[in-house]
């Protein structure tokens, strides 16, 4: 059973299809129909809802979630609040985001709008008075073609500069003390959804339905049901194992469970690496990210990925676990070919292990797509260097749409270990050797010549980031 709230009436959900999305119930079984379908993927936002569960880190606050109800399972909102458009009027009475919107003349043939209003109502009661760019960051998964984002972006500042003031705030203790005692009784199955919370749990059900698929986030997987129109029988998710959703900082690395959604590993990574911010805040949309975990992003092996990458040129390891006993493998050797791993039968990723990095070191992750965000990588370079007077100490890297699997490029660190790094050799002979490393496909996003040379020209750009003012080529130093 499946215990929620849906604005203010609990649900119990004691049957439900293994694939059923949020949307799917929104419209079919709640005959809502204000969220949309729109691409069926999670990247047009017209389906966006909101989940709100007890803040993680003040059990006396509530959080607001963006989630695309297209491609979300009905398991992630057990012990949550949903709320999806119809609940924000109040009577006859505008929610504020719905009246900012038409003062500020931001909707037009309307199709889009209940999924901006749900981004903007989420950031709403964020309170946190945002400027353009974190406005432009929490609409980052809503897409709209007729408007233009001016008047919907006036619309969200005007109303974000208030203190949330509605019923959802008058209600907030009520809501809070109810989905508390929703969390504390724990989900047990729908039938053919399966959550259990304990790694006991989990080895069981596996060993009952060993071809049970395991699902964390589903932003990936729900594309089989969604686009690909497949069926599953049976469905174990890990969301509600705690020990999964656990990050530790031991003071000689950063441990974070496979099952944290991306936004809520991102500060904690950052604040050791921030130079990879680009690369974690471009991943996907914020709705996506508030879903999908680092373990998924990992597990599903996919050449075009946007973590493997930098989990490889961090030189993480992952912990595996099978009910009986958690062995260590770096990611290095995880990946076997396309789409297949190391795991063995019965096992799960239950953390990744990534080492605190040294003072020396030199990091910058790159990813190349055809939109800034919201869009899969052509390429993705990451770059760890580690120098020692100016000389290449140690270098490890992690490239993503270059090869059947997230790759490395050991022939770089051989070739330039010792070398000065800001010699002009070291510049030309790094560019050659990447683009000559991987043997890419072509394919919609870029042909295989276009890989190669935006790989190594990739090399070119984060050679001159470090250089020191006094030390900077100042020639174009062409590929041959």
């Amino acid at each position: 059973m499946i215990r929620f709230l849906i604005n203010n009436d609990i649900v119990e959900l004691n049957e439900a299809r293994a694939d059923l999305t949020l949307l799917q119930f929104i419209r079919e079984h709640r005959k809502k129909t204000g969220t949309k379908e729109g691409c069926a993927a999670g990247d047009c936002g017209a389906c966006t809802v909101v989940l709100v569960e007890p803040a993680a880190s003040n059990k006396e606050t509530l959080h607001y979630r963006t989630v695309n109800s297209c491609i979300t399972l009905m398991s992630a909102v057990h012990g949550k609040q949903l709320l999806f458009v119809e609940h924000l009027s109040d009577g006859k009475h505008l929610h504020p985001v719905q009246q900012a919107l038409v003062d500020h003349h931001g909707t037009q043939c309307g199709f889009c709008t209940p999924g901006f209003i749900m981004s903007m109502f989420a950031l709403y009661h964020s309170n946190a008075k945002p400027n353009r760019d974190e406005v432009l960051q929490a609409l980052s998964g809503n897409l709209c073609r007729c408007t233009g984002y001016r008047p919907i972006i006036d619309a969200t500042l005007a109303v974000c500069e208030q203190t949330p003031n509605d019923q959802f705030s008058a209600k907030q203790s009520k809501t809070l003390a109810t989905l508390l005692s929703l969390t504390n009784t724990p989900p047990t199955g729908t039938g053919k959804v399966y959550t259990p919370t304990t790694r006991e749990e989990l080895k069981a059900l596996i060993s009952e339905f060993p071809t049970a698929q395991l699902v964390a986030g589903s932003t990936d997987l729900s594309l089989q049901f969604t686009q690909q129109l497949k069926n599953i029988d049976t469905l174990i998710s890990v969301t509600h194992i705690d020990a999964l959703k656990q990050c530790t900082n031991t003071g000689h690395s950063l441990i974070i469970g496979a099952a944290v959604a991306l936004n809520d590993a991102a500060p904690f990574l950052l604040t050791v690496f921030p130079q990879v911010a680009e690369l974690v805040t471009r991943f996907a949309s914020l709705p996506i990210r508030n879903q999908a975990t680092m373990g998924g992003n990992v597990a599903n092996a996919s050449p075009i990925g946007d973590m493997p990458p930098l989990l490889l040129a961090l030189n993480a390891t992952l912990h595996l676990d099978n009910g009986d006993k958690v062995r260590t493998l770096p990611i290095s050797r995880f990946f076997t070919g396309y789409r297949e791993t190391q795991l063995e039968r019965g096992e799960w990723i239950s953390a990744i292990e990534i080492p605190l990095k040294q003072p020396a070191q030199v990091l910058a992750a790159y990813k190349i797509s055809k939109r800034f965000e919201d869009d899969i990588s052509a390429v993705c370079a990451v770059f760890n260097l580690t120098l020692d007077n100016g000389n290449v100490a140690a270098i490890t890297t992690g490239f993503g749409g270059v090869a059947a699997i997230p790759s490395t490029c050991q022939a770089l660190e051989n070739a330039l270990k010792g070398k000065q790094f800001s010699s002009s050799e070291c510049l030309n002979l790094g560019k050659q050797i990447l683009f000559d490393a991987f043997t890419p496909i072509d394919d919609v996003r870029a042909t295989a010549e276009y890989r190669k040379t935006v790989l190594a020209n990739l090399w070119h750009r984060f050679w001159l980031e470090n250089q020191s003012t006094n030390n900077i080529e100042t020639r174009v130093v062409q590929h041959a």
